[in-house]
């Protein structure tokens, strides 16, 4: 199959590719390189040096890649930034999306694949969190993500442009070749590896006195590999809707740190301070649906195997990629 990619030359769209390859279809990546690296591109891909925004490049682009479906990666992600900049997220996220909509719908693909978030979700009423809970995103990011959510609804019904949305928790570790480096760093996985790296003196640990096992707040970490096999599976013909992904298994903070410390075998300096604002106790999936309706298994659900395959990309690239 075509398969057109935004985002492909980012930490989840890179491994996404390269397993899409792996699998055998052609692949098509669009990126901006904006916060994507363009040795993180698989060499069997195509690539299309482009910004979403560009519409008359993005139509060209998908048209020109004969895409018979679009999986959708580049978005900005940052939650913290989403709050003082909301412009930035609500035109990139929403706006320059309906550019790529409606490339897809002009050039006739039938399938598209969309990257959307947990944070749609808001402060769950109850965990694990499955794909009936109300939607109440609090930040511009969830709520730019769930306002492409319903783009989609009403591009199937009036475009019959089927969709998949994924709702990811917190993707996490690496393929042999790809991995993790973002230029703004937020992840705690990572920020946590360069600390046992030195590149960082300690890792920031907020809030000590939520209401979990060990007071640190938890959450579902889910490989970067099994977050590009959903997408294929996503391609099958007859798979619609939404479907979240994650491993059903919430780890606190401080389970990372004391498995990032044993899979390195390096203690890793911690500073405890408040609370964040908005940050809940417990955040983990139920992907019951994807796991019943997709196939999907996840390859990787121990958290030991996830931090492994992220501590040995980051020993093999110290400062990340060269570009």
């Amino acid at each position: 199959m075509n398969v057109f990619v935004t985002g492909g030359a980012g930490y989840i769209g890179s491994v996404c590719v390269e397993e899409l390859c792996n699998a055998g279809h052609r692949v098509t990546v669009l990126d901006n390189l904006g916060e994507g690296h363009r040795s993180a591109v698989d060499s069997r891909a195509s690539f299309v040096l482009a910004d979403l925004s560009d519409r008359d490049a993005v139509h060209d682009a998908v048209r020109k890649s004969g895409a018979e479906a679009v999986i959708h990666f580049a978005a900005h992600a940052l939650v913290g930034e989403s709050m003082t900049d909301p412009s930035k997220y609500f035109r990139n996220n929403v706006s320059n999306a309906i550019n790529l909509a409606d490339a897809a719908v002009a050039a006739g693909v039938k399938k598209f694949v969309f990257s959307s978030t947990c944070a749609t979700y808001g402060p769950p009423d109850r965990v694990p969190m499955d794909e009936t809970l109300p939607q109440r995103p609090i930040n511009p990011y969830g709520e730019s993500k769930l306002m492409f959510e319903k783009v989609l609804l009403w591009y199937r019904q009036i475009h019959a442009l089927d969709f998949v949305g994924f709702r990811f928790f917190n993707a996490a570790g690496a393929s042999a070749q790809f991995g993790e480096h973002h230029r703004i760093e937020s992840h705690i996985i990572p920020n946590v590896l360069f600390v046992a790296q030195g590149r960082k003196s300690h890792v920031e640990l907020f809030g000590t006195d939520y209401p979990t096992p060990d007071g640190t707040c938890i959450r579902d970490y889910i490989h970067i590999a099994d977050l590009a096999q959903a997408q294929i599976l996503a391609l099958q013909p007859g798979k619609s809707g939404f479907f979240n992904l994650g491993n059903g298994a919430g780890f606190s903070v401080r389970e990372v740190i004391a498995t990032c410390e044993a899979v390195t075998g390096r203690n890793i300096a911690v500073v405890e301070k408040a609370r964040r604002p908005g940050d809940p106790a417990r955040l983990v999936a139920a992907a019951d649906k994807a796991l019943q309706e997709l196939g999907w298994r996840p390859q990787f659900p121990k958290l030991e195997q996830i931090v492994a395959t992220a501590w040995a990309w980051h020993l093999k690239h110290p400062t990340g990629y060269a570009d």
